[in-house]
């Protein structure tokens, strides 16, 4: 488990400078705090991609607490932020619940194909089976890039030609999961999200086809989005929100950015729980997100 915790901190080391080295440079320069120091703390949870309203929420609920214990040490104040932060992150998990449909979803380009061929490992690896299903239909080699991931973590993959039905594509997979007597399926889907109309619908027809085939799995959606694009991320977090209904995040390419509180920021904000998140390229670098692990790895 400590080499577990140690890739995390290794993931998040860009984000930890950010966070934690200008917080310790806050609290060596200011020992007692007064609003001159909540106003700097705030800005720094900003920079982190925090978000103007989660770092403005954070800070007022620690100088409130502060105020009630009659606390004015900085020290003090920097592990109350560790306790907020937390407390305000740790939105749980749901078990897991067998048969199971992951409805993987996200624009291109944000590792979701990836983060598909990562997931699948890690519950193979589980001892479960596990099916894939090739959904993207609209975008070349799509197909082509999970048939390579399919290969890599040794599961079975069902696709269709490029621009079939991607909801027959998953009323096949439905009856192979069946079939095979798979634990998991995993759907992967178009990410046009310039285009709402079509997306909605199809996410919809889809949704539709596995409720009423396959009425006795566990649905889950998840939403992919790149830890990289910041504020955008959030962006797309919430225009996902309004098409499909997600209950859940993977956040990849947390170990490329300094910025890593936009996991904060799309939790608070958008009350979706961080389910997974990516800290490298390795196969099993994608990690079941802890809220108290990932704190510690900021702070």
């Amino acid at each position: 488990m400590a080499g577990f915790f140690a890739r995390l901190k290794q993931g998040l080391s860009r984000t930890r400078q950010n966070v934690s080295g200008k917080v310790d440079e806050l609290v060596s320069a200011s020992p007692v705090v007064d609003d001159e120091f909540y106003e700097d703390l705030t800005d720094i949870l900003i920079l982190a991609d925090v978000g103007v309203n989660a770092a403005t929420q954070i800070v007022d609920a620690i100088k409130e607490r502060a105020k009630r214990e009659k606390v004015r040490d900085a020290v003090q104040v920097r592990e109350m932020l560790r306790q907020e932060l937390k407390e305000r992150m740790d939105g749980g998990r749901p078990p897991l619940q067998w048969p199971m449909v992951m409805l993987v979803v996200g624009v291109n380009g944000v590792g979701k194909t990836t983060t598909i061929g990562k997931l699948a490992l890690r519950f193979k690896n589980a001892q479960h089976g596990v099916l894939l299903a090739a959904a993207d239909t609209f975008r070349a080699a799509a197909a082509d890039q999970l048939q390579i991931w399919a290969e890599r973590a040794g599961v079975p993959i069902v696709r269709h030609g490029e621009g079939a039905d991607p909801a027959a594509v998953v009323f096949d997979a439905i009856r192979a999961a069946k079939a095979r007597g798979a634990e998991l399926l995993i759907i992967d889907t178009a990410g046009r999200l310039h285009n709402k109309k079509n997306l909605m619908d199809e996410l919809e027809k889809i949704t539709r086809i596995i409720k009423r085939e396959y009425a006795e799995a566990n649905l889950r959606s998840m939403l992919v989005v790149d830890a990289t694009a910041g504020q955008n991320c959030l962006q797309q977090a919430r225009m996902f929100k309004e098409v499909a209904d997600i209950n859940g995040v993977v956040l990849t390419k947390m170990d490329g950015t300094a910025k890593g509180g936009i996991a904060i920021a799309i939790q608070q904000e958008l009350k979706l729980p961080v389910w997974y998140i990516g800290v490298g390229e390795g196969i099993d670098d994608l990690q079941a997100f802890d809220a108290s692990d990932f704190v510690d790895a900021i702070l």
